[in-house]
């Protein structure tokens, strides 16, 4: 009976042992396979450092209830300060496209922006075009809004999807011509300024709630924009602080050097205040720019902007939004705090039309 015992405790002895050497080989190998992944994936989607995880990246769930997609770089103006410039002419196939902006809605996407670029240089609008009917129509968004330096636009493109569109902005950083011309913001020596009425007179007649965009620099800040603003009477003003992104208009990647268009924080707030007046204004500097906007690029990936430069997620077609979204760098507070949510369906607006 002693034996039958010492032989039991023997064998419990030897199980432990086993048992334990089995635990620490196995971290071992796993330890092993995991840098050996590693440095795999380093050599195979070797990427710039990243700044710090933002919330989304740190496990928080981000609702991308607001998007900006720059489905195309290719523009036909020449703005000194441009920060998405023509590097690439790609464009997604559009069943592509409108299966990301599905995606999208899924993950409870409520606001779409299109942008460039500009977005009516492809195929003369048409692409544009049934991407603003497809979100409002199919996907039934409750708002659908474009960017645009306004001279490609036709009253055609009006008439076919006008009733799809909730916000029009264009582009204008001067009520001077040779002050656009200077910046770029213009074609050959077409007037800017008298598109940009004739769009606002489109955008009247056909329902569509009327956005102005400006880019504050050296050649603009010391200007007087209030009665030509109060003249077009825009349901908002976006006054931006020119901005430095880096291998889109400053450093040796760059298309453009956009140094000579920067101004200081004061000379921006001088601006404003100059402005103060005009309830349609909404201020962004530098910083409000940076982290609180949702920008999908081309491929349908995510841009940081955090480190200022565009450090690109997967595509959300590849790996999908709540995946994708970890690395967007956005930060969901300063969007709210900058004014990002507000009443953003033209049916909502209650406009006089």
């Amino acid at each position: 009976m002693l034996l039958s015992n010492q032989v039991a405790l023997v064998w419990m002895l030897l199980q432990l042992c086993i048992s334990n050497v089995h635990s620490k080989l196995s971290e071992v190998i796993r330890r092993v396979f995991s840098a050996w992944m590693g440095v795999n994936r380093g050599q195979v989607n070797s990427q710039p450092k990243r700044p710090k995880l933002s919330s989304t990246a740190r496990g928080e769930v981000t609702t991308p209830s607001s998007v900006n997609y720059h489905f195309t770089r290719q523009c036909n103006y020449k703005c000194g300060f441009c920060f998405h410039t023509a590097k690439t002419s790609f464009v997604l196939p559009i069943d592509e496209a409108k299966r990301g902006l599905r995606l999208m809605k899924e993950a409870g996407m409520e606001k779409i922006n299109f942008s460039g670029g500009e977005p009516f240089l492809h195929q003369k609008g048409v692409f544009l075009g049934e991407l603003v009917q497809y979100c409002k129509q199919e996907l039934q968004l409750p708002s659908v809004s474009i960017v645009s330096n306004g001279s490609m636009i036709r009253e055609t493109w009006f008439q076919k999807y006008g009733e799809y569109l909730d916000i029009l902005a264009v582009s204008c950083d001067s009520f001077d011509e040779e002050t656009n011309q200077v910046i770029g913001r213009a074609q050959g020596r077409k007037s800017h300024i008298d598109n940009l009425y004739k769009v606002r007179n489109w955008c009247k007649e056909y329902r569509v709630a009327f956005k102005i965009n400006s880019v504050i620099n050296t050649f603009n800040v010391h200007e007087d924009m209030t009665e030509h603003i109060r003249g077009l009477n825009p349901v908002r003003w976006k006054v931006f602080q020119c901005l430095l992104i880096e291998g889109e208009n400053t450093g040796k990647d760059s298309l453009r050097e956009a140094e000579k268009f920067i101004i200081t924080d004061q000379e921006f707030q001088d601006f404003l205040d100059r402005h103060q007046s005009i309830n349609c204004l909404v201020p962004e500097s530098n910083q409000k720019m940076k982290d609180s906007y949702l920008i999908l690029d081309e491929y349908m990936r995510f841009l940081d902007c955090r480190a200022g430069r565009k450090d690109p997620s997967k595509s959300i077609l590849d790996v999908g939004v709540e995946e994708a979204i970890k690395f967007s760098g956005f930060d969901e507070r300063m969007f709210l705090k900058r004014g990002g949510k507000y009443v953003w369906s033209k049916a909502e607006m209650k406009l006089e039309w």
